[in-house]
């Protein structure tokens, strides 16, 4: 890890001297991110773990590559037990006075430190700096700690005009020519990242559902700090499949047209099945056993115990909830048809994708950020992404109900965010005569997809009850900590399955 900086026409910076610049702006900055995941804390300071200047010398502008730990107080009693500091990807450009045309990637002007007097911005909306990272891929550069590859049997091509992906996400993309898309991941953790790890181990199983990634670049940790540290991967480019649709997108234009989604999701379980066994088949799996099943069950009474702190719409429910655990740590392993392997970890609509063809395909195996890096590597009963798909479908159902009935009552120009949602546990889709259809259409979906799966995985994940109401219980509690923290007027989206689900348990 490189100890100075260089900008173009200074001498090279000292690293303990960037942040003289840089604070006072990112103070301001990252909390305005939709990737910085410490929202409604206050910052409290600053670690710069790397710097790289990624452009030589005389340039007429400057890019540099951050790796900078943010610290603020930890959240008290949220599940997971937050870090009182996480590691951020940065790309900075640095210029003397910006063009008008990168006038939204302004970050701010510094007015102290080695960079005072330079406009500095978000780089990536450049499109000669985000050219630097193509050509770093293309060519496998070493640049300071910084590992850039690519596939030994790709070979990328130059000059391709990169676009940013602007849709919210937790991370960054960069498009290049319509013909890769560069994924950016803004929490760094160190440690075998599966976002690159499970599609390279899937290309090599033939799994066709996945796309096989083109390049990576990776955070050497034994370059830094005087001491061995683990790799971290900082970005994984993929082939971009152009005019693919959203299953989320698709979702929604079914109710929008009041249309059946059946077709489709039988087609993504067929997919999760297939990604499924691939994995079982290239990595290792483990039985479940009564200790294991133990396990599952205290973690998820766990995380229960922990929302109903955060969230106290939770509370009246939490008894009855807790009962899906209990049932869990009790079953007896002679009757589960699963055992555990490595999984998806946070699947859900939004995360496959419709190709042109009509194929499916499944993205983004980071899993959920805000589990460790071990936990999101463990190896987990598959129905654990069963589960999550199908309360994406719940969620599409009520999502669309939702927002008609709020953007009506807003009026012309108004907004979801600018609404109230009511009591946390109003159901949003029961407000009107339609309720049932909306219902029956996610019901509808759910048995398509368990149907879909079912003929490529050889079961059925409803033939577990007890395992699947479990996990998607442990996922609607996931929800409801989430929507507080992030969306308060959407906490009642997942609170209606906090009730069906509580009310499924029967009296305490």
């Amino acid at each position: 890890m490189p100890e100075a900086v260089a900008r173009p026409g200074t001498v090279p910076l000292a690293r303990r001297r960037l942040l003289d610049s840089l604070g006072p702006l990112l103070r301001e900055w990252l909390p305005r991110q939709r990737w910085f995941a410490g929202k409604g804390r206050p910052i409290t300071g600053f670690e710069l773990v790397s710097a790289t200047d990624l452009l030589p010398p005389g340039s007429p502008q400057g890019l540099i590559h951050l790796l900078v730990r943010v610290k603020q107080p930890p959240a008290s009693a949220e599940p997971p037990a937050p870090r009182s500091s996480d590691c951020y990807q940065l790309l900075i450009g640095v210029h003397q006075a910006l063009p008008r045309h990168l006038a939204p990637a302004l970050i701010g002007h510094a007015r102290t430190g080695p960079l005072s007097g330079q406009t500095l911005y978000e780089a990536l909306h450049d499109p000669r700096l985000a050219d630097v990272l193509l050509e770093a891929l293309r060519s496998r550069a070493r640049i300071g700690s910084l590992c850039f590859e690519h596939d030994s049997e790709t070979e990328l091509p130059a000059k391709l005009p990169p676009r940013v992906l602007g849709a919210e996400q937790s991370n960054s993309s960069l498009i290049y020519g319509e013909s890769y898309i560069l994924k950016l991941l803004r929490r760094v953790v160190e440690g075998v990242n599966p976002d690159l790890e499970l599609p390279l181990v899937l290309a090599r199983d033939g799994c066709r559902q996945v796309p096989a990634p083109a390049a990576w670049f990776l955070a050497d940790g034994s370059a830094g700090r005087g001491h061995a540290t683990e790799t971290s991967v900082l970005g994984v480019m993929t082939p971009f499949l152009s005019g693919a649709e959203g299953a989320w997108e698709l979702a929604l234009d079914a109710l929008a047209a009041r249309r059946p989604f059946t077709e489709e999701a039988h087609g993504l379980g067929r997919a999760t099945g297939a990604v499924h066994a691939s994995l079982g088949r290239a990595l290792p799996t483990v039985t479940l056993g009564r200790a294991q099943l133990a396990v599952l069950a205290r973690a998820m009474t766990d995380r229960l115990d922990g929302a109903a702190e955060v969230v106290p719409a939770l509370r009246e429910f939490a008894p009855r909830l807790r009962t899906a655990f209990t049932e869990l740590g009790a079953l007896d392993p002679a009757e589960l048809a699963w055992s555990a392997q490595r999984v998806h970890g946070d699947l859900h609509l939004g995360q496959c994708l419709r190709q042109r063809s009509g194929e499916w395909s499944v993205i983004d195996f980071e899993g959920e950020p805000a589990r460790p890096l071990a936990e999101r590597r463990l190896p987990q009963p598959p129905v654990r992404d069963v589960a999550g798909m199908l309360r994406s479908f719940d969620y599409a159902a009520r999502t669309l109900p939702r927002t008609a009935a709020q953007e009506h009552a807003a009026g012309p120009g108004g907004s979801v965010s600018d609404m109230g949602s009511g009591s946390a546990g109003e159901d949003p889709a029961a407000a009107g005569p339609d309720s049932s259809w909306y219902a029956e259409w996610a019901e509808d979906c759910r048995a398509a997809y368990c149907a879909g799966y079912a003929e490529v995985a050889g079961r059925d994940p409803r033939a577990d009850p007890v395992l699947l109401r479990a996990y998607e219980t442990d996922k609607a509690v996931y929800e409801v900590v989430y929507e507080s923290r992030n969306r308060p007027d959407w906490v009642s989206v997942p609170m209606a399955a906090v009730r069906r689900l509580a009310a499924a348990a029967g009296p305490r």
